[in-house]
């Protein structure tokens, strides 16, 4: 049940007229990234690094952003996420152009923040991300030196081993990494995509502060789901016994992405009440800001000094010609900072 808290002040941090944002991540140095899906024609770029003043440049550079209708080497096709992480900036490109089936093979780039070159690249075959994968969102596990991923098109957990290189898909035939059978509904009206109910899998993820536990749950379902890094991680994983270890933490509201801060508490979206929620360390869901500006809540990230920032990626509004409408980055305070 969820319990309204204290009233928080919203700050717009920068706006995209006509381009819409899905990621932000702010890194440990205060630099603000964000990126814009291929989902149409058209797309200007696919990273940015956000200035100050809101101004933005293309990030690494224009080339890593010009796209040509084609996958090519060194050149974005479809990015979904940025994560920043250290001192590199991971991006995350599904290529699946317009969610319409995956060309070339999807990546993770790793750019190095003292230089703005690549660092590292991992490629993910048709075994790992299949045509109808999308891969979504990522969480860095350095104790472990894994990388999680989750794979919204089809469902599943994809766990990447930075050192070897080998990626595993997981839980793909579990009910926690898939959608429910729930419509939602978002100011005031149902959200179809093309006339249909939309089946969005494994989108939100996060990693708890203590590295224990991987957090995850579906874009079209209400309910949370948790697994533990030790059973997630091991040498040899026997999928009967991962799924056995999978724990319900019962419902929620309907999230996108979702984050923790330093005192356990879990953000996440409730996109059918224009809010930015928090889950607390005893489970119980709290409101930290209600505001109508706030059209779908897509991506979280933390400044360093206190605050909660976030993108308005307007899903269920961003239909047909997009010129006309304002996409958002917005600052608000964490639970228990000064509104």
């Amino acid at each position: 049940m969820s319990e309204q808290s204290e009233t928080k002040q919203l700050t717009k941090v920068a706006s995209f007229k006509g381009v819409q944002v899905t990621g932000v991540t702010m890194s440990d140095g205060g630099r603000l990234f964000a990126c814009f899906p291929r989902w149409r024609d058209g797309v200007p770029f696919s990273v940015v690094e956000v200035d100050e003043d809101g101004s933005y440049t293309p990030y690494p550079d224009e080339s890593w952003n010009h796209w040509q209708g084609a996958p090519q080497e060194n050149k974005f096709t479809c990015v979904q996420a940025v994560y920043a992480h250290g001192n590199s900036l991971f991006v995350l490109d599904p290529a699946s152009p317009e969610m319409k089936g995956v060309v070339g093979n999807p990546a993770l780039y790793e750019f190095d923040l003292n230089t703005d070159l690549l660092k590292n690249k991992w490629i993910f075959d048709r075994k790992i991300a299949q045509e109808q994968s999308y891969l979504n969102d990522l969480r860095i596990d350095e104790e472990y030196n894994r990388i999680y991923i989750t794979e919204s098109g089809t469902g599943a957990i994809i766990l990447l081993d930075i050192v070897s290189g080998v990626a595993r898909r997981l839980l793909d035939n579990h009910p926690s990494t898939k959608a429910e059978d729930i419509y939602l509904t978002v100011e005031g009206e149902k959200w179809l995509r093309e006339g249909k109910q939309p089946q969005m899998h494994a989108d939100g993820i996060a990693l708890s502060p203590d590295k224990a536990f991987l957090y995850y749950h579906s874009l079209t379902g209400y309910h949370l789901y948790r697994v533990s890094t030790d059973i997630l991680t091991s040498e040899i994983i026997d999928e009967e016994k991962l799924e056995q270890q999978v724990e319900n933490l019962g419902k929620t509201p309907a999230p996108d992405g979702m984050i923790f801060d330093q005192n356990d508490n879990m953000y996440m979206a409730d996109l059918e009440k224009n809010a930015v929620v928090y889950r607390t360390p005893e489970g119980e869901i709290k409101t930290l800001v209600q505001d109508e500006q706030i059209k779908w809540a897509d991506t979280f990230t933390l400044d360093g000094r206190g605050n909660l920032l976030f993108t308005t990626s307007r899903i269920h509004e961003a239909v047909g010609d997009i010129s006309d409408m304002e996409f958002c980055i917005y600052s608000v305070p964490l639970a228990g900072q000064d509104a």
